[in-house]
């Protein structure tokens, strides 16, 4: 049986009080299944974005990458989990900005803040546009 869900977050909570969970299969950006428990990556973006932000976050991560850190636009060449384009940009966060999913969450969330004024209201941009 397959359950579409939107986000980890949302299937986290859907699945409460369930007594086992044989496996998981998280659907990319790229609409290939991977088996995963909330990956690590969502695991450090719950540590770092605020709790009010981070169902927004979590939206436009999903959308724009699949949680895939090593996620690469064939047409652009944007590039993480934020899609940073150049991907170099990233590097303001962190020399290990191409494998460390914190360093991308930083330099992603702190792109929505300085570009949009929150994750929130980069989700709302990215829901009107298709892109943020």
């Amino acid at each position: 049986m397959a359950i579409r869900i939107p986000s980890l977050r949302t299937l986290s909570v859907s699945l409460a009080g369930t007594a086992a969970l044989a496996s998981v299969a998280v659907i990319g950006a790229s609409g290939m299944a991977s088996a995963a428990a909330p990956t690590d990556a969502q695991s450090v973006a719950a540590s770092i974005v605020p709790a009010d932000q981070l169902a927004s976050f979590d939206a436009i991560i999903s959308h724009e990458s699949g949680w895939n850190v090593n996620a690469t636009n064939a047409s652009s060449g944007a590039y993480g989990l934020g899609q940073a384009l150049p991907a170099s940009k990233m590097a303001s966060a962190g020399a290990d900005w191409q494998t460390n999913p914190a360093t991308q969450i930083k330099w992603a969330l702190s792109y929505m803040n300085s570009t949009y004024g929150s994750p929130n209201a980069a989700w709302s941009f990215w829901q009107a546009h298709n892109w943020y």
